[in-house]
């Protein structure tokens, strides 16, 4: 027969109670707190203009894993995780990542580029100043980010800023680029 032993009974309980168990702690979506549509639905495809000129079109993006983000200069919150989405950017850009940052400024280009410059931004950015693209995706908050995967459909959302540039966030785009 065992015997009772109180330290190693406070343990047990210690372990099931406070550390995660393996697949949620492995799961990404759980650890940037994003919520998953499901079933996944298609992503609603759009162009929108971008800063040098020419369109961007999401479905011409089918094929690539896709973070899709809305914000605005204004907004606090965005300006905090532009940095960790170029860090991310620059990561996985070559292996079939692409990020759209779609600006709902109202003022348009002549306040998103020299927030660009000053970011030092290379993922594209597009502009919503009438926020046509915001309406049909739903806007609510700002940031919010969509992910859409290879296929085109929408696997996930952040309402609000997170921290792009870290193991759970690498672990999602890796997940997205298989």
């Amino acid at each position: 027969m065992t015997k009772w032993n109180p330290p190693s009974a406070l343990l047990l309980t210690f372990l099931l109670l406070f550390v995660p168990r393996a697949s949620a702690a492995q799961d990404p979506y759980k650890l940037l707190d994003l919520i998953r549509p499901s079933p996944p639905q298609a992503a609603k495809d759009f162009t929108v203009p971008t800063l040098d000129g020419r369109t961007f079109r999401l479905a011409d993006y089918k094929g690539k894993a896709v973070l899709l983000n809305f914000w605005a200069t204004w907004c606090p919150p965005c300006r905090e995780e532009m940095p960790s989405m170029e860090r991310l950017y620059q990561r996985y850009k070559d292996k079939g990542f692409v990020i759209l940052a779609v600006s709902i400024d109202a003022q348009g280009a002549p306040v998103v580029i020299p927030f660009v410059k000053e970011y030092k931004l290379t993922f594209l950015i597009g502009l919503d100043p009438k926020m046509a693209v915001a309406d049909r995706y739903g806007l609510r908050a700002l940031p919010t980010s969509f992910l859409v995967d290879k296929k085109g459909a929408l696997v996930g959302v952040a309402l609000g800023p997170r921290e792009w540039d870290n193991q759970a966030a690498h672990a999602l785009v890796e997940s997205l680029l298989k």
